[in-house]
Protein backbone atom coordinates (compact mmCIF):
# COMPACT_ATOMS: atom_id res chain seq x y z
CA UNK A 1 0.00 0.00 0.00
CA UNK A 2 1.75 3.57 -0.79
CA UNK A 3 1.76 6.27 1.92
CA UNK A 4 -0.49 9.12 2.26
CA UNK A 5 2.38 11.00 0.61
CA UNK A 6 2.77 8.92 -2.66
CA UNK A 7 -0.80 9.27 -2.94
CA UNK A 8 -0.86 13.51 -2.49
CA UNK A 9 1.90 13.54 -5.14
CA UNK A 10 0.13 10.81 -7.53
CA UNK A 11 -2.73 12.78 -7.15
CA UNK A 12 -1.33 16.18 -7.79
CA UNK A 13 0.84 15.16 -10.72
CA UNK A 14 -2.03 13.30 -12.63
CA UNK A 15 -3.98 16.60 -12.60
CA UNK A 16 -0.73 18.30 -14.42
CA UNK A 17 -0.33 20.49 -10.79
CA UNK A 18 2.40 21.92 -9.49
CA UNK A 19 3.50 22.17 -5.75
CA UNK A 20 2.48 26.10 -5.32
CA UNK A 21 -0.60 25.81 -7.45
CA UNK A 22 -1.74 23.04 -4.93
CA UNK A 23 -0.31 24.51 -1.39
CA UNK A 24 -1.79 28.46 -2.50
CA UNK A 25 -5.61 27.14 -3.11
CA UNK A 26 -4.66 25.28 0.23
CA UNK A 27 -3.45 28.13 2.03
CA UNK A 28 -0.01 26.11 2.91
CA UNK A 29 3.73 26.77 2.74
CA UNK A 30 4.71 25.09 -0.28
CA UNK A 31 7.49 23.43 1.62
CA UNK A 32 5.01 21.86 4.12
CA UNK A 33 3.37 20.00 1.04
CA UNK A 34 6.69 18.87 -0.40
CA UNK A 35 7.06 17.41 3.06
CA UNK A 36 3.64 15.63 3.06
CA UNK A 37 4.51 14.43 -0.32
CA UNK A 38 7.63 13.14 0.43
CA UNK A 39 6.63 11.49 3.81
CA UNK A 40 8.86 13.95 6.03
CA UNK A 41 5.55 15.41 7.74
CA UNK A 42 2.13 14.26 8.42
CA UNK A 43 -0.79 16.33 7.87
CA UNK A 44 -3.56 16.57 9.91
CA UNK A 45 -6.41 15.04 9.36
CA UNK A 46 -8.17 18.59 8.62
CA UNK A 47 -5.52 18.78 5.95
CA UNK A 48 -6.16 15.40 4.91
CA UNK A 49 -10.16 16.20 4.42
CA UNK A 50 -8.85 19.63 2.43
CA UNK A 51 -6.44 17.42 0.36
CA UNK A 52 -9.85 14.58 -0.42
CA UNK A 53 -11.91 17.55 -1.39
CA UNK A 54 -9.23 19.39 -3.36
CA UNK A 55 -8.38 16.46 -5.74
CA UNK A 56 -11.92 15.35 -5.38
CA UNK A 57 -11.62 11.66 -4.14
CA UNK A 58 -12.98 9.76 -1.53
CA UNK A 59 -11.69 10.83 1.89
CA UNK A 60 -11.88 7.26 3.60
CA UNK A 61 -9.20 6.59 0.62
CA UNK A 62 -7.22 9.23 2.39
CA UNK A 63 -8.42 8.52 5.93
CA UNK A 64 -6.75 4.84 5.41
CA UNK A 65 -3.82 5.88 4.48
CA UNK A 66 -3.11 8.47 6.86
CA UNK A 67 -4.03 6.16 9.54
CA UNK A 68 -1.85 3.59 8.16
CA UNK A 69 0.97 5.67 8.51
CA UNK A 70 0.39 6.37 11.41
CA UNK A 71 -0.31 3.10 12.50
CA UNK A 72 2.90 1.98 11.14
CA UNK A 73 5.12 4.94 12.40
CA UNK A 74 4.23 3.84 15.88
CA UNK A 75 5.04 0.45 15.67
CA UNK A 76 7.67 0.36 13.50
CA UNK A 77 10.37 -0.33 15.91
CA UNK A 78 8.01 -3.28 17.45
CA UNK A 79 9.32 -7.33 16.64
CA UNK A 80 5.93 -8.07 17.05
CA UNK A 81 4.21 -5.59 14.88
CA UNK A 82 2.95 -7.28 12.05
CA UNK A 83 1.63 -10.25 14.28
CA UNK A 84 -0.26 -7.65 16.37
CA UNK A 85 -1.89 -6.09 13.72
CA UNK A 86 -3.11 -9.28 12.40
CA UNK A 87 -4.93 -10.23 15.95
CA UNK A 88 -8.32 -9.65 15.98
CA UNK A 89 -9.88 -6.94 18.04
CA UNK A 90 -11.17 -8.26 21.75
CA UNK A 91 -14.08 -6.61 22.73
Amino acid sequence: MNTLGQILRELREAQGLLLRQVAAVLEMDTALLSKFERDERKPNKEQVLAFAKYYNVKADELLLAWLSDKLAEEVQHEDLAQEALKQPKKS
